[in-house]
């Protein structure tokens, strides 16, 4: 295959060892500067420049985005999905990892272990927020930051309400976050390509230092993950949108605590615990895979007029409880189970036999109006608004006296 490395430095070690692996396998392979593309956009033809020409052919692309430049290196993977090229994480897998609220947002909603988390901007929430974590001490983290930078202990309330206001004066967005004590100044980091950990390591912080990065000092030391540790790193690679990550957990007293996620992990130092070829299993992994292009679920199935996907819940109650798919109707309405989600088990194309339990979720396809039936009623209300004429109040009447071609400055 033809493969592409969006990295802005060919001499990092990350970098390096990805294009020495993939030359190994007889693989061709090139460093492209992410910052070096031109994006073009006209009507059924996405294209790409590099460099002032017309960007060649490639079978697939790896992105190793830095957090600097996040907006335009996503905006240049992105680019490369509407082209049809493999890429190993998505555009907006990058996106959702790069920020730390977002990441927990969308983790929060599936049975996957996190901190307890809060974000406020108001200074009178803060004591609330601290409260709800469970008290001093606490974690006080900036949105965007890597490497440990950022990341700050607050020993008592009166240390983090200092803390968190001296950020927000900068105009810095945080987070208070749950210590995990029993974490002991240490983490896990798993190395998750496709569906599988190929290594995982041990990061220990030295001295007073409560950070366990290798950046901060931390050493590390091999470690052979429990299954629900591994099957945690999977779970939140593949919910963030990813297929190469590092998952960070702290190893709390209910298991796995998710921590961050992160879309370039470095290679160094794990290959350097584990002395294992985690470059080479990326190169292998993509291979494998380049002929199955990141596809927009929602944007390819939502062309055809009439149709698209829904979630459908299945609740106390429901007549479908104890059915078959094949029993309950749905494909004879030409609705299509696409996923069933039940508890922490995701079930991709569900067999016509599958029996359903009350709690169960249903990802279809099909068409909307039939569909909307199906969809609770609160649920219903929430997702079709009704569009009312302006009132009759003072900042209304503004919009209807104004000037319609007038620009809001």
């Amino acid at each position: 295959m033809k493969l592409g490395i969006l990295s802005r430095s060919i001499r990092c070690y990350s970098t390096r060892r990805l294009r020495e692996a993939a030359i190994q396998r007889g693989h061709k392979v090139k460093v492209l500067d992410t910052l070096k593309f031109a994006i073009d956009l006209k009507p059924a033809e996405p294209d790409l420049f590099f460099r002032g020409k017309h960007l060649s052919h490639y079978d697939a692309v790896l992105p190793r985005i830095g957090a600097s430049i996040t907006q335009f290196g996503t905006a240049v993977v992105r680019q490369f999905e509407q082209m049809d090229i493999f890429t190993t994480n998505s555009s907006a897998g990058i996106s959702n990892s790069r920020d730390k609220l977002r990441s927990l947002q969308i983790l929060s909603r599936h049975q996957i272990g996190i901190p307890e988390t809060t974000f406020v901007r108001d200074k009178r929430d803060v004591l609330p927020a601290i409260e709800r974590v469970g008290g001093a001490p606490v974690i006080i983290k900036l949105l965007e930051g890597t490497q440990g930078i950022g990341v700050l202990l607050a020993e008592s309330v009166k240390a983090a309400e200092a803390i968190v206001e001296l950020l927000q004066s900068q105009k810095q967005n945080v987070l208070i976050q749950k210590f995990v004590a029993e974490s002991k100044g240490k983490d896990i980091r798993a190395f998750v390509v496709g569906d599988q950990v190929v290594g995982a390591m041990r990061r220990v912080a030295q001295g007073q230092e409560f950070r366990s990065n290798v950046h901060r000092g931390g050493v590390t030391e091999p470690v052979d993950l429990p299954d629900d540790y591994r099957e945690a790193a999977i779970r939140t690679t593949q919910i963030m949108g990813l297929r190469v990550a590092g998952v960070d957990m702290l190893e709390g007293k209910d298991g796995p605590q998710i921590m961050e996620v992160n879309s370039s992990p470095g290679l160094e130092g794990i290959e350097h615990c584990l002395q294992l070829d985690i470059a080479g299993s990326i190169i292998d992994y993509i291979a494998a895979q380049v002929d199955f292009p990141e596809i927009d679920l929602r944007q390819r199935l939502t062309v055809s007029r009439g149709y698209g996907v829904a979630e459908i819940h299945v609740p106390e109650g429901s007549e479908f409880i104890d059915k078959t798919i094949q029993a309950s109707g749905l494909r004879e309405k030409d609705i299509n189970a696409l996923t069933l989600y039940r508890g922490a088990s995701v079930i991709p194309n569900p067999r016509a036999d599958r029996v359903l339990m009350a709690g169960d979720r249903l990802l279809c396809f099909g068409k909307l109006e039939l569909m909307r039936g199906l969809i609770p009623k609160k649920t219903r209300r929430i997702r079709k608004p009704k569009v009312r004429h302006l009132p009759d109040l003072p900042v209304a009447h503004e919009a209807l006296t104004s000037d319609p071609d007038a620009t809001e400055s």
